[in-house]
């Protein structure tokens, strides 16, 4: 269901009234550098900031809020507050929080264990969804009378929160929790590409049968999980979407914090379709350097060709960087326009230029990224992009006719 928007002059001063305490852009920068100053659409509202819309449904609950480093109420693209502490600072009862991958402050590695824990600042308990389990139990769910999911996402399958979106909505459809969407743009949003997942190779990675770029906001794909009955036994989540308001697929979208730690800007996400793939292969993609989905290299790809060199170093995003202290070879693709779409370029090229192409794969982790055990085949046996990429076509095609039934943002 989503909510007609109308103005609450009251709700609005009590806001700004918060946002006085709000963090500052030099304040943030030195939040372990999570940071990215980059302009937002200042007309584009993400759900957060729809306070008059969503309080009233809150007010009298007991809350849980499902939140990261990205769940904040913007002032403007470089003050805001976060939404756990707006809403503790309107009185209401947040009882619970809930974190993903990286962490409640998003500063864990990619894949690291989260424990448990207390919010300092609030002194709330912090659940982890990327620890012991990745779904909440009915014991931790005790208590509360609706929930809230707040994360901005990058439209990436294999990028994790989508599956955490998906565990909060079956443990809220089992224990009759209704749950409330706030809406964020997805910053690749403008298009669908890649191999669409393959039910044996279902994972953390990709739990559906959805292409690797879909081309949806979180809240476009709660509905489609709902929509397809994805959740287990046909079951359904009770949800509410706030939606953003002034937003469309076709427009461009600029985060304003790192959604994790190792995406610092826009060339980054844009380039993480394409160079997320390497994750499940041994080659280097910027891990333990300032600039993380910008480049990539290994010690056996070939230094005649790839002349670029870099050292990955631990840093704040990647303590254990592949090839962590050796000398990589690869190429620099910080400053390359990147256009609407995934590549498979820099992979083949990387692949074609090892010295020793049995270092490349490692096969289990890429199968998982990749969501099927076809494309590492058809890149070793010397297909072109173009081969490859018509191979997607009809599955992508059955794909946008689904996801068409589910847009709220054309």
């Amino acid at each position: 269901m989503i909510l007609n928007v109308f103005k609450n002059t009251v709700l609005f001063f009590l806001l700004a009234f918060i946002s006085c305490g709000s963090k500052t852009k030099e304040q943030h920068s030195n939040n372990n550098e999570l940071t990215n100053l980059v302009q937002d659409d200042k007309n584009i509202i993400v759900g957060a900031n729809q306070t008059e819309t969503y309080l009233p449904l809150l007010n009298g609950k007991r809350v849980g809020i499902v939140a990261n480093q990205t769940s904040v109420i913007f002032k403007n693209n470089t003050i805001y507050t976060h939404l756990v502490d707006s809403l503790v600072s309107l009185n209401i009862d947040v009882k619970k929080v809930f974190s993903p991958e990286h962490g409640f402050r998003g500063n864990a590695d990619a894949g690291e264990h989260v424990a448990d824990g207390v919010d300092i600042k609030t002194g709330l308990p912090i659940f982890s969804l990327h620890g012991k389990s990745k779904k909440p139990s009915k014991e931790q769910l005790e208590g509360l009378d609706i929930m809230i999911f707040d994360i901005q996402d990058v439209g990436v399958r294999f990028y994790t929160y989508i599956s955490t979106l998906h565990y909060i909505m079956e443990s809220c459809a089992e224990n009759n929790i209704p749950l409330i969407v706030l809406d964020r743009p997805n910053p690749n949003g403008q298009y669908v590409d890649g191999p669409t997942l393959e039910k044996e190779h279902q994972s953390f990675l990709g739990m559906h049968p959805i292409p690797l770029v879909h081309g949806m906001t979180i809240g476009e794909y709660a509905q489609m999980i709902n929509g397809e009955r994805w959740l287990p036994n046909g079951i359904q989540s009770k949800i509410t979407i706030i939606p953003c308001k002034n937003y469309t697929h076709d427009m461009p979208y600029s985060l304003s914090i790192r959604p994790s730690p190792n995406l610092p800007n826009d060339q980054s996400i844009k380039l993480y379709p394409s160079l997320g793939l390497f994750e499940g292969t041994n080659v280097n993609a910027g891990r333990g350097t300032e600039f993380q989905f910008q480049r990539y290299g290994a010690p056996f790809l070939n230094p005649e060709t790839m002349t670029f060199t870099y050292t990955p170093q631990s840093n704040f995003g990647s303590k254990y960087p592949k090839h962590k202290d050796e000398l990589c070879y690869g190429e620099d693709l910080s400053n390359v326009t990147v256009t609407n779409g995934m590549t498979l370029k820099w992979i083949i090229r990387a692949y074609q230029n090892s010295t020793d192409k049995s270092l490349f794969f490692l096969t289990n982790g890429f199968t998982k990224h990749a969501g099927t055990a076809t494309l590492q085949k058809k890149i070793e046996s010397g297909m072109t992009e173009a081969d490859i990429k018509a191979t997607w076509q009809e599955d992508l095609d059955s794909f946008k006719l689904v996801r068409s039934n589910y847009l709220i943002y054309k």
